[in-house]
């Protein structure tokens, strides 16, 4: 919480300040645990809003929220927000790795021991290089330094690697936070052999399409009881195309329907045997 004296009055500061303790005190009375910041700030706006239609505006009739109400009618419009970061230079380990007070974040594995720049937010971490984004994460902040560091994967940052050594598929650290079904269908696939191929063929589906896309087609395979890689490639590619996937049965017109039904008769294969010259018949 801000207050702000005149221009030149530095008289006001003492009052300033007394109204903001006596603001603190009544805004944040009772307030609860959050699980993050973003939380936090949602309540505390919302908090405001409700001291401010209590508490009367002091010079004007009516409280701060009517004033303001009518005051903001005549404000210039807000310019956009202030991009404002701390930017350090990074170089990323041959992990693909880049660390910041304490913990590690991954790195896209095709600038394994290049130079990024490293933009620092209150609440995530940005990792640039060559005038692209590379990837983003968001920040940890450990206030206590008996607390183990932390390293941050993200997997797919590790797929090129992967199509090079299909076999840190198996045990590999950056692969331990995969989505349940991709799990699932992993367990499936590394129990026969070339498993570990298929397996990164498919999770490599995501550099060319959504991932939510893929991981569709993978529960839909993974429902179906057919953990194969030619399978998740069909049932993607009929979701891409908009083809309808377990959708109601199609209703066959009177037309086509069979008067007739086929009777299965051996016997037949019998009459194309003495119908060649001779009888004779390929043995």
């Amino acid at each position: 919480m801000n207050g702000f004296c005149n221009p030149a009055a530095g008289w006001e500061k003492g009052q300033v300040e007394k109204n903001v303790q006596d603001s603190r005190h009544q805004v944040l009375q009772g307030m609860p645990d959050f699980p993050d910041l973003a939380m936090m700030n949602a309540w505390l706006e919302q908090r405001c809003l409700e001291v401010w239609q209590e508490t009367p505006h002091g010079t004007l009739p009516g409280t701060i929220a009517d004033v303001w109400a009518e005051e903001r009618a005549a404000l210039m419009p807000l310019p956009p927000a202030f991009d404002g970061f701390i930017e350090l230079s990074k170089r990323v380990s041959p992990t693909c790795l880049i660390s910041f007070e304490r913990n590690r974040y991954s790195v896209p594995a095709s600038f394994a021991n290049r130079p990024v720049s490293l933009r620092i937010y209150p609440d995530r971490l940005v990792v640039a290089a060559e005038g692209n984004i590379l990837c983003e994460h968001g920040r940890i902040i450990q206030r206590s330094h008996k607390l183990p560091p932390r390293t941050i994967y993200d997997w797919r940052h590790y797929l090129a690697v992967l199509q090079r050594k299909p076999g840190a598929l198996r045990n590999g650290a950056p692969f331990a936070e995969f989505p349940p079904a991709f799990r699932q269908l992993q367990e499936q696939m590394l129990r026969k052999p070339g498993g570990d191929r298929e397996m990164v063929d498919i999770l490599a589906l995501v550099l060319q399409h959504d991932e939510q896309a893929v991981l569709t087609a993978v529960e839909l395979a993974l429902a179906e009881g057919v953990a194969a890689k030619t399978h998740v490639l069909n049932l993607l590619h009929r979701l891409v195309d908009g083809k309808v996937i377990g959708g109601p049965p199609l209703d066959t017109p009177q037309a086509l329907a069979l008067r007739r039904e086929p009777k299965a008769n051996v016997e037949r294969y019998d009459g194309l045997r003495t119908s060649v010259a001779g009888g004779r018949h390929a043995s």
